[in-house]
């Protein structure tokens, strides 16, 4: 069992961070508090790679793994959350999807300039009626004139409105329940297919969240991704590595702010002394610090076994459980260590708490994480 890098690895981990210190960090505040999406960083991201971290070169992807993507994701939000959800929903939810499901003459048309750059993905499948049943979803699919009309919408997706590929799904077929829910491909620019309310949110506010309508979208058969009626048992399968993604968001959030109070804890002083001399807050640092590596380890687990072609099913909702859930309290506890000062904007706890709460909530909530977690742990008691 090994626990270090590869050399390459290494590499990776370490030109990503200079990248996000270089390119990111400068402007975190100035995107947090106007809720700027960065598009001028896109050409960056995919010159580095970062936009097809886990596709082969024949599809203009960096043919790396989970284990460096999830590192990726780490170093991306260990500075800026924003910029590590966006770039792990476009990787891990759209393109893969596409990657996963499609046929070759999808993968050719849309995954090639997802994954080099050159196009930005989003993936809808939350509805206002539909979050953690996500089986309930309402939109429709109508057969047409060789294609799909497609009516309904989607909220809380990531890229809504700059994206120029959304995969989504849509009942086809309502007495199939689950199995009567097809995906497709929407295209920017597709008649009927629009983006709607932009959300102010609380946190990871420079990562552009908003719905999406469709309104008498005709969709091409061609556009139909997957079997007719296994959109939604794909996403399900999608979403086992997406929540490695999000158990890399929370490591990297709590990473900043653990840093972030460590720093502070050697600087500040109090009673002639810095705080960090003081029992109370050695405490502190340590409860951090080891949450952070059981996370982290928790994380690298599940990358590492989506690496080798294991069923992620369980670890994967471990993982993105565990991570985020430590994420709040690390984050939680950065704001303490800073006192007053953790309370106000000058200092950079405050974000790291409002971006880190968007860990227990997305691709599953914390509730829905223990469900599954205790389904497969009772079938594999049997």
């Amino acid at each position: 069992m090994e626990f270090e890098f590869t050399e390459e690895q290494k590499q990776i981990k370490t030109s990503v961070r200079e990248f996000a210190e270089a390119e990111i960090a400068p402007h975190v505040m100035e995107w947090d508090e106007t809720q700027h999406f960065p598009v001028e960083l896109q050409p960056k991201l995919a010159e580095l790679g970062l936009t097809g971290v886990i596709f082969p070169e024949e599809y203009g992807g960096a043919g790396m793994g989970y284990v460096e993507y999830a590192t990726i994701i780490e170093e991306l939000s260990r500075v800026d959350g924003s910029v590590g959800i966006s770039v792990a929903a476009h990787n891990s939810l759209c393109s893969n999807h596409i990657y996963q499901f499609g046929t070759e003459a999808q993968k050719q048309k849309f995954l090639v300039p997802l994954a080099s750059g050159k196009h930005l993905g989003a993936w809808g499948l939350t509805e206002p009626s539909a979050g953690s049943d996500a089986s309930g979803t309402r939109s429709t699919a109508v057969r047409k004139d060789g294609g799909w009309v497609v009516n309904g919408s989607k909220n809380f997706i990531t890229h809504a409105i700059h994206a120029d590929t959304c995969v989504a799904v849509a009942v086809t077929d309502r007495a199939k329940k689950s199995k009567g829910i097809s995906a497709f491909v929407f295209e920017k620019g597709m008649k009927g297919f629009s983006p709607s309310k932009k959300e102010n949110k609380l946190g990871l506010r420079a990562s552009e969240t908003a719905s999406v309508v469709f309104e008498d979208c005709y969709v091409p058969d061609e556009n139909r991704l997957g079997e007719e009626g296994q959109g939604f048992v794909n996403a399900m399968e999608i979403l086992d590595g997406g929540r490695i993604s999000i158990a890399a968001l929370a490591v990297g959030i709590a990473q900043g702010a653990y840093e972030s109070a460590l720093r502070y804890s050697r600087e500040r002083q109090q009673f002639g002394k810095p705080i960090s001399a003081f029992q109370a807050i050695q405490f502190k640092l340590a409860n951090m610090a080891t949450q952070i590596d059981a996370a982290r380890l928790l994380m690298y687990r599940a990358a590492w076994m989506k690496d080798v072609g294991r069923k992620v099913t369980k670890e994967s909702s471990m993982a993105k459980l565990f991570a985020s859930e430590i994420s709040v309290n690390v984050c939680e506890e950065a704001i303490q260590i800073h006192g007053g000062y953790g309370y106000t904007k000058d200092y950079p706890a405050e974000k790291y708490w409002r971006d880190s709460k968007l860990c227990t909530i997305g691709e599953g909530t914390s509730e829905i994480q223990r469900i599954i977690i205790a389904r497969e742990i009772l079938q594999q008691a049997i």
